[in-house]
This record gives C-alpha cells, structure tokens and sequence, in this order.
C-alpha cells in the first residue's frame, strides 16, 4: 500500500499503532483512539493522531482504506461493563462503516477474535461451528454478523474480518501500556526477568498459537491490497504451551526461573488454540514469517541489553 489515505480505529493501541507507524512510510495515516487502551506514545511522528471515540460523529473517515481495530478486547471488560462492550464492540463497528461508506472509503478490515472456536488442539478453520461462551465472543461475532450484511448489501465495499489468535510483541515493543491485558508471553518475560515467578493457571499445559505483531500487521496490509471479503485467521499454525513459553524465556535470558501454579478460576477457560491459516495463505499468499523461538529471542533482547 503506497499512497493511500488510511484511518486505523483504535490506533494507539498494540497493534493499531504497530500497523499505523509500519503505513506511515508510504501513506497518510490517521490513528484514532479515545486514550482508554491505547497511547499516544505508541505513534511515530509521521502518524497524525486524533483523539476520539468510534460512537462519535463526525469521524475522519474520508480516506482510502479504514482499519477498524477499536474494540473493548477482554472477556473481562465485556463482563465488568456489558452494555458499554456491546455498544462499542458492534454499534461502534456499525458507525466507522457506514460514515466511511458515506465518504466514499469502499475498503475496510476489521478486528474479530479467535476465542469464539472454544478450545480446541487441532487447527481451527473459519468455517467451523462457533459458539459464544462469553460476552466478548458475542459482541465481535455480532460485529462479523454486520459485515457480512455490509458485502451483501453495497456492491462497492468490502469488509473483511481478521480473527486474530495469541499476538505479542513485548514491552520493549508497544505492549507495556496495557499491563495485564498484555499478551502472557510479554508478561512472562517481564517477570522472569526481574526473577519473579510467573503465574500459571492449571498445570501449565494450556497452548496458544502466539502470533508475533510484525506477521499480523503484514496480514492486515495483504487484506486490503487484495480487497478482500469474508473472516479469516491470522495465526501460525503451531501451538505452545505455557509450560515450553516459559522454557524458552529462561533459555533466552540465561534465568532459571521457575513458575508459580494455581488452580484455573474462570468458567470456559479457553484451554487450547491453533490456527488454520490455509483460507489467507490461498487468498493472498501470506505465511507468518517468525518462529516462535525467533519471536520470544525478539521480547527478551531489551532485557540482554
């Protein structure tokens, strides 16, 4: 993309501002945010930087190509405040698109999740049964559910939804600011770092398939260049668990630091995940680029250093 005007919702956040600053280079970037899990710390200078909120009007959507990642992105935001989640989550998504549309933008990617595929060992392909075990699951599927009338409904515009799975960059990265929202592997490091134990839930044998943010951003470019229309993963296709996480830290940093584990508290804990990528591999070509090994050799550098 080289050229373009782009508006990327949520765009101080982890990986909004990740895409936004990687766009910067080549396009015209306007990173929106309302300051509630995002910074503006996060932005290079090259971004312009525009504080409001998705349920606003008057939104600057005049542009080429809009990435909509603004989302409350927890199971526990949705269940501490249900009303606010569903309102942002999917009348927010409903508000980008149809000002957007009205200005003309007939290209827009979206933020969905992968947690609606429940736990699962074997990769999950897109076009499985979902469930929605939580009121995150609910908010984005019904997020997904608005796109798909949208590609039905204009001709001219496409909206294509991207289920993330377990993406991480680390603190030396743009993933400090969000604490204990940040990806386990971030926070992991951290401790172990500091020669605290981490804490795992259960046994330490749940999986995830940790996707690093640099792949994810080059999945969010593909999508809009290839215009394309559906829901579609973006994960690697392997699956660690935490137990081998956290191996892999103390190998990284020189540390022999042991984890900590305690009984799992929530209800439809998510004990498994793994991505089929086959769908956007077919689609556009794209195949994560950073192992695992490489991703976790990239979080501890600033620690070595």
């Amino acid at each position: 993309m080289d050229g373009n005007r782009v508006l990327v919702t949520g765009g101080a956040g982890f990986i909004g501002s990740n895409l936004a600053n990687h766009l910067a280079a080549d396009n015209d970037v306007v990173a929106l945010d309302n300051g509630y899990l995002g910074t503006p710390e996060n932005l290079s200078e090259d971004v312009e930087y525009v504080e409001a909120d998705v349920l606003d009007d008057d939104l600057p959507t005049d542009v080429d190509v809009v990435y909509h990642l603004a989302a409350l992105s927890s199971r526990q935001m949705l269940e501490e405040n249900p009303r606010e989640g569903a309102r942002v989550n999917i009348e927010g998504f409903v508000n980008v698109v149809e000002q957007a549309h009205a200005d003309g933008c007939d290209t827009i990617v979206y933020a969905s999740t992968s947690s609606a595929y429940g736990s699962r060992t074997e990769p999950s392909p897109e076009d499985m049964d979902l469930e929605a075990a939580t009121g995150y699951d609910a908010s984005m599927l019904g997020r997904e559910r608005y796109a798909e009338y949208y590609n039905n409904f204009y001709d001219d515009l496409s909206c294509a939804g991207m289920r993330f799975f377990s993406v991480y960059q680390g603190y030396g990265g743009n993933e400090a600011h969000k604490g204990e929202y940040a990806n386990t592997v971030s926070q992991f490091t951290e401790k172990i770092a500091n020669g605290e134990s981490p804490v795992l839930w259960g046994d330490g044998s749940q999986t995830r398939d940790f996707t690093h943010v640099d792949d994810i951003v080059r999945g969010l470019v593909t999508t809009a260049k290839h215009e394309l229309t559906g829901v579609y993963n973006l994960g690697t296709g392997e699956a660690y668990s935490f137990n081998e996480m956290v191996e892999l830290i103390n190998d990284a940093l020189g540390t022999d630091v042991e984890p900590e584990y305690e009984p799992i508290p929530l209800e439809n804990y998510v004990h498994d995940t793994c991505a089929d990528i086959s769908k956007i591999t077919e689609a556009t070509g794209w195949e994560p680029q950073i192992s695992f090994e490489e991703g976790v050799e990239r979080v501890v550098a600033p620690y070595r250093d």
